[in-house]
């Protein structure tokens, strides 16, 4: 394609809520832009990073033999309140009602989403370990959206999620997560350094 024929639209002036180094440069070479607070769209330039990025991400995942889905990002509230979270979750969760009066929220993360899944469709002990992961679109309603891309109310996540019979095939799992998040850094040419983390509203024992 020409150039005259792509949008490249590049600032010479970085925007005055743009504050961490990433975010203005990503404005200033015209890869995003803000739509509403926390809310950017991604122009040409900056949705072939994003493409490169994902498939990198992709190619580790697979070959650490996790499986590809796609969730929806519309949840139903049946879900989040069999596990007790739709009140616990809190503002961030983005709750809306269809014309049928039926609640549903916006989805912050899918373990309720995946684990309906799981129960229906796994019959067997003998079909474990299975990790499933998905690329898609999460909301989380920040009270103060900031930094961009890295504090928005919507934004692409990876996420995945396994089952297991026992703690060892857990561990097992999580280590090779672990590994493939290395990978990608890596041929990211990141400069990383893994360290432990609150596991916070998501919950659990481990979390780096």
């Amino acid at each position: 394609m020409r150039t005259s024929q792509y949008l490249l639209s590049t600032l010479k002036e970085t925007p005055a809520d743009a504050v961490v180094i990433s975010h203005q440069l990503m404005l200033r070479a015209g890869m995003i832009r803000r739509l509403a607070s926390g809310l950017y769209t991604w122009l040409p330039l900056g949705l072939r990073v994003l493409r490169k990025a994902e498939a990198v991400v992709r190619e580790e995942m697979n070959a650490a033999g996790a499986l590809e889905v796609l969730m929806p990002a519309i949840q139903p509230a049946e879900l989040w309140q069999e596990s007790g979270r739709w009140e616990e979750y809190g503002p961030e969760l983005l709750r809306l009602k269809d014309r049928h009066q039926r609640e549903f929220c916006v989805g912050p993360t899918h373990e309720e989403v995946i684990t309906d899944l799981a129960r229906n469709e796994l019959s067997s002990y003998r079909q474990l370990p299975i990790n499933f992961y998905q690329i898609q679109t999460k909301f989380r309603d920040e009270i103060r959206p900031r930094f961009g891309l890295m504090r928005g109310r919507e934004f692409i996540m990876k996420d995945a999620y396994s089952f297991h019979t026992d703690q060892a095939s857990l561990q097992e799992t999580y280590d090779r997560m672990h590994q493939a998040y290395t990978n990608i850094f890596t041929r990211l040419g990141l400069n990383f350094r893994p360290v432990e983390a609150d596991t916070g509203s998501i919950g659990g024992t481990g979390s780096h």
